[in-house]
C-alpha cells in the first residue's frame, strides 16, 4: 500500500506528543511526590503546630496529590495511542487549526494551546457528525459556526505510527472496518475512534432529558450507555458528582465484561450494580431471592402454571403499583387517626387538628416517617415554647397568690397554713411542669412505630381482607389464586419493584442511595412498576435506558413495548439503532430469519458492510466431544481467541462443561458471578449470555432443545447474535426455527 504523503510530518508530530507527555508525566510524578512530602510533613507538625493549619495544609496538599495521580493515570493510559482522528478546523473569526483527538485533553503547560483535545469536548463532535464544509456545532448551549477542511483518521499500535486515512463520513472508513474485524475482548475500549454519527448523536443527547434507545442486537447499546456516562461527567461532572451515577447491568458477569471500560473512558467512583442489588442494598431488607432464571428455564421446558404466569406479569404492571399506593394511603391514614391534642398538665399545647393538617398536607410530599420526624421537631419547639410561658404563668400566679396571704390574711395561723400550702403546691407543680415539658414530645411520638416493610408486605401478600379492600376490581378466582401463590414465603425479584417502592413512600430513599442520574442495560427486562418505583424512589427521570424488545427474554414479567416507558418518561427522547457493528452479513441474515418470527413487529437489523465466513450447520443429535473439539481448534487456527459454547440452559451448559472437561478440553462454565477467562472454550447458558460478544460462538441444544415459541425464539436470536466472526450451530432441533439452512 501507497504511504500517504504526510506520514514523515504525521510522525513527528507523534514523536513530538509522546515527548512532551514524558515531559508531563515527569513533572506530575514529582509533584505527586512533593505532594505525599507535604503531607507527611504537615501530619507530623499536627503534634506541636497550631492542629487547624496543619490539618488545612493536609487537605490542600491530599487535593493536589490527587490531582496530580489522576493526571498521571491519564497520561499513562493514552501513552501507547495518544489520539486516533485529526480535524483541520477554524472557528468562524479565528485561525484555522489542526487538532489532534484523543481520550483525554493534554495542554502546553506555557502556551496552553491543545496537543490533543479529549473526544468529549464539544469541538470534537464536529469530527464524528461534520461533513467537509461550513458547519455549525453548540458549545454550552451556544451555536458556533465554523468551515471543517479535513477529517484524518490514525492507527497507532505500541507508539507507532501505522498508517493514515483521510475521510469524510465515518460510516464505512478503514478505521471502523479494522476495528469491527478486530477481537471482542479489546473492541468495547477502542470504540472511541469508531463511534458513528447515529450513536454520537445518542451519546451526546441533551443530558438534562431522559433519553430511550431501541437498539438492535450489536448496535452498539452498551458501549453508547457507557459512552455516554463519560460524556455526562466531562460536560456537568461539578453538577453531578459520579458517585451519585449508577449504571443498573443485568448481571454481575456483565459487570465484569464492561470492567475495563470505564476506567478508559475517565470515569470512576460510579454505582455499578444489578437492579435487585440496588433495592436490596437500598432498603437494608435481608431477603433470599428465589433465582429468577430458574423461573424462565421452567418456563421454557415445561411452561408454567397459569396462574403463577399472569400473577408474575401482574406484579409488574402500574395497576400494582396504584395497589401499593392505595396500601400507603391506608397506613397514612391509620397513623392520622393517632394524632390527638397535646396536654402539660391539663393544659394543651397544640390541637391534634393541627397536627394531622401538618402530617396529611403540609408535609404530604415527604415519606410517613420522614413526616413523623418532621412533626416531632415542630412539637418540640413548641412545647419548649409554651412550656417557658406556661412555668413562667404559673411562677406569677404562685407569687400572686403568696402576696395575697402574706398581705391580706391577717390571721397568723391561716396565713401561715395558706403560705404552707401555697408553696408546697408550687414546690410540686413547677418542676412536674419541667420534667413533663421535657419528656412530653418523646411519650407522645412513642405511639408512632417505624414500619417494618417486609412484614407490612408479606401481610399484603397473605391478608384476604387486605385483598378484597385495596384489589376491589380482582375477581374472586384471582383473589384465590394470589392468596394461594403466597401461602409459602418466597421472595421473587417481581416483589422487590413493591417492597422498594414502599420504603421509598413509608421511610424514604437514604441519601447514600439517592441517585440522581441513572443508567439501565437491557432495559427491555424491567417491568413497567420497576421503572417507575426507581423513579419514585429517586424523585428524578433522569434516566438513559437502553434495550433491545427482540432480546426480551422476560418478557412474560417485563416490557414488550416502549408506550408504557414514554408515558413513564414524557420528556424522554425515543430513539432508535438498527445497524449491527457486531456480526458479519452472513450471521445476522441468519438471525434476521428468527427475528421474522417475533410476537413484536420489529424491523429487521442492517449490518455494516462486513463480510465472513456463513454459518455453519452440523447434524448433531447428541453431544459429539470430538467434533466441537475439531471445530473449537479450527477457529482458534483462525486466530480467535474469545470463543463460546452457548447452550440454552444452565442444566444442559453445567452438562456440556463437565463433559468437555473430562474430555481434557480447556473450558469454563460462565455463571452469574464468574470473571471471565481468556483464552479456553466459554460455556455459557443462553439468558446469561445477552449483552455478550466474541469473536466465534457455537450454539448447541440436545437435552432441550429451542422450540418455536416466544421465549425460546429470542433465547436463541441473543445466542446467535453474539459473534463479531463465526457461527457455528450443532442441533438440528434449531431448523424448528430457522428456515432454509444448508447442512454441512
Amino acid at each position: 500500500m501507497q504511504q500517504h504523503p504526510d506520514f514523515e510530518f504525521e510522525s513527528e508530530r507523534l514523536d513530538y506528543t509522546k515527548e512532551y507527555m514524558k515531559k508531563l508525566l515527569a513533572d506530575t510524578q514529582r509533584d505527586e511526590m512533593t505532594s505525599q512530602d507535604e503531607i507527611r510533613r504537615a501530619t507530623a507538625d499536627l503534634d506541636y503546630l497550631d492542629s487547624s493549619l496543619s490539618f488545612i495544609n493536609i487537605l490542600t496538599n491530599t487535593r493536589f496529590f490527587e490531582m496530580a495521580r489522576s493526571q498521571k493515570e491519564g497520561l499513562e493510559a493514552i501513552q501507547q495511542k495518544p489520539y486516533f482522528a485529526r480535524i483541520h478546523f477554524q472557528t468562524t473569526g479565528e485561525k484555522d487549526e489542526l487538532l489532534y483527538i484523543g481520550k483525554t485533553s493534554v495542554f502546553h503547560q506555557e502556551t496552553q494551546e491543545p496537543i490533543i483535545v479529549d473526544w468529549r469536548s464539544p469541538v470534537a463532535n464536529v469530527y464524528y457528525d461534520g461533513r467537509l464544509g461550513d458547519l455549525t456545532y453548540k458549545v454550552r448551549d451556544e451555536e458556533l459556526s465554523g468551515h471543517l477542511f479535513s477529517k484524518r483518521q490514525y492507527k497507532i499500535e505500541e507508539g507507532e505510527l501505522q498508517a493514515i486515512m483521510d475521510i469524510d463520513l465515518t460510516t464505512n472508513d478503514e478505521l471502523l472496518q479494522d476495528a469491527l474485524s478486530g477481537k471482542a475482548d479489546t473492541r468495547l475500549t477502542e470504540i472511541i475512534s469508531t463511534i458513528q454519527a447515529e450513536q454520537n448523536e445518542i451519546i451526546r443527547a441533551n443530558l438534562k432529558q431522559p433519553i430511550i434507545v431501541q437498539g438492535a442486537a450489536g448496535s452498539g447499546k452498551t458501549t453508547i450507555a457507557l459512552h455516554r456516562i463519560s460524556y455526562f461527567l466531562y460536560t456537568m461532572g461539578e453538577d453531578f458528582p459520579s458517585n451519585k451515577l449508577m449504571i443498573l447491568a443485568p448481571s454481575k458477569l456483565f459487570m465484569d465484561y464492561i470492567g475495563d471500560v470505564l476506567p478508559e473512558l475517565g470515569v470512576g467512583q460510579i454505582c455499578q450494580t444489578t437492579f435487585a442489588d440496588y433495592v436490596l442494598d437500598a432498603t437494608g431488607l435481608k431477603l433470599k431471592l428465589k433465582d429468577p432464571d430458574a423461573l424462565l428455564e421452567q418456563l421454557t421446558a415445561e411452561g408454567m402454571d397459569s396462574d403463577k404466569l399472569s400473577i408474575s406479569r401482574m406484579k409488574g404492571t402500574l395497576g400494582y403499583r396504584e395497589i401499593m399506593q392505595a396500601y400507603v394511603e391506608k397506613l397514612e391514614q391509620q397513623t392520622a387517626a393517632l394524632f390527638e391534642d397535646v396536654y402539660i398538665e391539663k393544659y394543651r399545647i397544640m390541637r391534634g387538628s393541627r397536627i394531622r393538617k401538618l402530617y396529611l398536607e403540609d408535609f404530604k410530599y415527604l415519606p410517613l416517617e420522614k413526616r413523623i420526624e418532621r412533626i416531632k421537631l415542630i412539637m418540640q419547639a413548641e412545647v419548649n415554647r409554651k412550656r417557658k410561658q406556661l412555668y413562667s404563668l404559673l411562677s406569677d400566679k404562685y407569687e400572686e397568690a403568696l402576696d395575697k396571704a402574706l398581705y391580706g390574711i391577717r390571721d397568723d395561723e391561716k396565713r401561715k397554713a395558706r403560705i404552707t400550702k401555697v408553696m408546697d403546691e408550687r414546690d410540686e407543680r413547677l418542676p412536674f411542669i419541667e420534667k413533663e415539658g421535657k419528656k412530653t414530645v418523646s411519650s407522645y411520638i412513642r405511639k408512632f412505630k417505624k414500619f417494618n416493610i417486609k412484614k407490612l408486605y408479606r401481610e399484603w401478600l397473605i391478608d384476604p381482607a387486605l385483598h378484597e379492600e385495596l384489589a376491589c376490581d380482582w375477581s374472586p378466582s384471582e383473589r384465590e389464586a394470589f392468596l394461594k401463590t403466597h401461602q409459602k414465603e418466597a421472595w421473587e425479584l417481581e416483589d422487590l419493584a413493591a417492597l422498594y417502592y414502599l420504603h421509598a413512600k413509608l421511610k424514604g430513599i437514604a441519601d447514600e442511595w439517592k441517585m440522581r442520574v441513572v443508567f439501565i442495560d437491557e432495559v427491555q427486562d424491567y417491568s413497567e412498576f420497576q421503572l417507575a418505583a426507581l423513579q419514585d424512589g429517586l424523585e428524578t427521570d433522569m434516566f438513559t435506558m437502553v434495550g433491545d424488545l427482540a432480546q426480551g427474554i422476560h418478557s412474560y414479567r417485563a416490557l414488550t413495548s416502549w408506550d408504557p416507558v414514554k408515558e413513564l418518561f414524557p420528556r424522554a427522547t425515543y430513539m432508535t439503532l438498527q445497524k449491527s457493528y457486531r456480526t458479519t452479513i452472513e450471521i445476522m441474515q441468519l438471525a434476521n430469519k428468527v427475528l421474522k418470527h417475533m410476537d413484536e413487529e420489529l424491523p429487521l437489523v442492517e449490518p455494516v458492510v462486513r463480510h465472513g465466513r456463513e454459518p455453519e450447520f452440523y447434524n448433531m443429535v447428541n453431544l459429539d466431544v470430538q467434533k466441537v473439539d475439531e471445530i473449537y481448534q479450527s477457529v482458534v487456527k483462525r486466530g480467535h481467541h474469545s470463543i463460546a459454547f452457548i447452550c440454552k440452559t444452565r442444566v444442559e451448559a453445567s452438562k456440556i462443561h463437565k463433559t468437555l472437561e473430562n474430555a481434557g478440553m480447556n473450558v469454563q462454565l460462565l455463571g452469574e458471578e464468574s470473571d471471565i477467562a481468556r483464552d479456553c472454550l466459554l460455556i455459557v447458558p443462553s439468558h446469561l449470555s445477552k449483552g455478550l460478544e466474541f469473536d466465534a460462538v457455537i450454539i448447541g441444544a440436545f437435552d432441550d432443545p429451542f422450540k418455536n415459541h416466544a421465549i425460546d425464539r429470542k433465547l436463541l436470536y441473543v445466542a446467535m447474535t453474539r459473534p463479531m466472526h463465526e457461527l457455528h450451530i450443532l442441533s438440528k432441533a434449531i431448523s424448528n426455527i430457522i428456515v432454509n439452512k444448508t447442512e454441512c
